[in-house]
């Protein structure tokens, strides 16, 4: 894990920016057509400008399709692949998608972009998967608004301060011109916030970076019910200052929308919102706050690498698709589009340009913090048990049908489960 944080350290000073792609080939490059299937709606339409500059420059032509954010990429994933036109490239997030899928995956050879990163996918010695980016999420806030409310972003370590800073952001909504105090939204289109990224802090906040023994003791069917409480309180307490329509009903650009017209000071997103920002030409400075998600005090925000791009084993273009995620890494032209163009931050040393789009820059910041990286584990958990297990007792907990001990006993069994 050192070599790990030493490399993010590295790429964090050097660029800036993140990564979705693929490309294809069998036969002349004329009669090629690459098709990559990838989850991420906020970056659709540069990824198909990227592909279209490719196809100008090689002749292979590369088709990105795109399922995300309120539409369930894995469940469409699989109704791709029962399909006439399986993609060339496809994404998964960690174990749980290699274990889903590892039966159509083919490991990499010895590609250039290899040498260029540590952060790639293995298991058992053999690289399936292509590192899209480093993504990390915070607490985002509204610089300026906290400033005005007299609130300084280095106390937010702890429920205790959060609670403290919400009650007088609250207080003075109508000064700010706010509606709520956190943008969060728990409704059905918004699973893979709460059963995955916001669980995520129950598996690893305010422990070492690399420490999987919550994350084991779930997947051998144990909560850490201590852990679970005081994780508990943290929901609640965004639950609680939350926008109730936007909690409840509320899907992705619903929430971005309200953080983006200022009508929360708090947003609970991650970096790869800085090109949905951008096409809404918002530049109000905004940084993350750690998330508080159990006791103690932290300073660090959740980071990795969390999603990669994978070579399917009966793709007829598996050297045509290998070039173009190649051509990402190792050109100019993919540097720009990962870090001018999607503005997120790549994990690849040779990219030598900076960031621009502030929370991707941000984050560049926190990977200089001493130990200021939590672990992003909540991939490797068994697939479907963060959006399909998980997720609805947040839901019911948030329309107020459960209370805090009903959700803490619920979240138990379904753990509890997995035995």
């Amino acid at each position: 894990m050192k070599k790990f944080l030493s490399l993010l350290m590295i790429a964090a000073l050097l660029m800036t920016s993140f990564v979705a792609c693929s490309g294809g080939d069998s036969g002349s490059d004329e009669a090629q057509e690459v098709v990559i299937y990838q989850n991420k709606v906020e970056i659709h339409d540069q990824l198909s400008a990227f592909a279209a500059l490719y196809t100008e420059e090689t002749g292979v032509k590369v088709t990105i399709k795109t399922s995300g954010g309120d539409s369930p990429y894995a469940e469409n994933l699989k109704a791709e692949f029962q399909s006439d036109r399986q993609p060339d490239i496809f994404v998964i997030e960690g174990m749980g998608g290699y274990n889903t899928w590892k039966e159509k995956l083919q490991p990499f050879g010895q590609e250039e972009w290899l040498d260029l990163t540590s952060l790639e996918f293995v298991v058992e010695d053999k690289v399936y998967g292509f590192p899209v980016a480093v993504e990390a999420w915070g607490m985002i806030y509204n610089v300026a608004m906290l400033e005005k409310a007299g609130i300084d972003p280095a106390t937010l370590t702890s429920q205790e301060a959060y609670r403290a800073a919400f009650e007088k952001i609250d207080s003075m909504k109508d000064e700010l011109g706010i509606d709520s105090v956190v943008a969060m939204a728990a409704g059905p289109d918004m699973r893979w916030v709460t059963g995955l990224h916001n669980f995520n802090g129950y598996l690893s906040a305010g422990l070492e970076y690399g420490d999987t023994s919550v994350l084991d003791k779930l997947n051998a069917g144990e909560a850490d019910m201590a852990r679970l409480t005081e994780y508990a309180d943290w929901v609640e307490l965004l639950f609680e200052y939350a926008d109730k329509a936007v909690l409840l009903t509320g899907n992705y650009n619903d929430q971005l929308a309200q953080f983006g017209t200022e009508k929360a000071a708090f947003l609970h997103q991650g970096n790869w919102t800085d090109p949905s920002f951008a096409g809404m030409g918002i530049s109000f400075d905004m940084k993350f706050a750690p998330h508080a998600s159990v006791a103690g005090d932290h300073n660090a925000i959740f980071i990795g690498a969390p999603s990669y791009y994978v070579l399917n084993n009966e793709s007829k273009n598996l050297d045509a698709a290998k070039a173009f995620i190649n051509f990402i890494a190792t050109s100019e032209a993919g540097h720009n589009y990962m870090v001018n163009e999607v503005n997120m931050v790549p994990a690849f040393t040779n990219v030598t340009l900076t960031p621009s789009a502030p929370l991707s820059a941000n984050v560049s910041e926190w990977l200089g913090v001493e130990n200021g990286a939590y672990t992003w584990l909540q991939n490797d958990m068994p697939d479907g048990f963060g959006m399909g297990t998980i997720a609805p007792i947040y839901e019911s907990f948030a329309k107020g049908d459960i209370d805090k001990a009903e959700f803490i006993k619920q979240i138990q069994a379904k753990i509890e489960e997995l035995k």
